[in-house]
């Protein structure tokens, strides 16, 4: 899942890596959406988190498709 924060609350998208290996088409779609997703922030000058269960979280530039969970926080804009 990539989660994107925001003043709404956060946006999620759902992802199956396993399935999207295996040539699923609606799989592999998920995942190229998510990637276009955390290029697109990135770029914006957001901060990715790759957020694991029983692992400390760790700050990420380059997406990971087999993460369990990726955090994105948006630039905060100070004024």
């Amino acid at each position: 899942m990539i989660r994107v924060l925001s003043r709404r609350g956060d946006d999620r998208k759902f992802w199956d890596s396993k399935k999207a290996q295996e040539g699923e088409l609606s799989a592999i779609a998920a995942v190229a959406e998510a990637v276009r997703i955390f290029e697109l922030e990135k770029a914006r000058g957001a901060t990715a988190f790759k957020v694991e269960e029983g692992k400390p979280t760790q700050r990420i530039d380059m997406f990971d498709p087999t993460a369990e969970q990726i955090v994105i926080v948006p630039k905060v804009v100070g004024g």
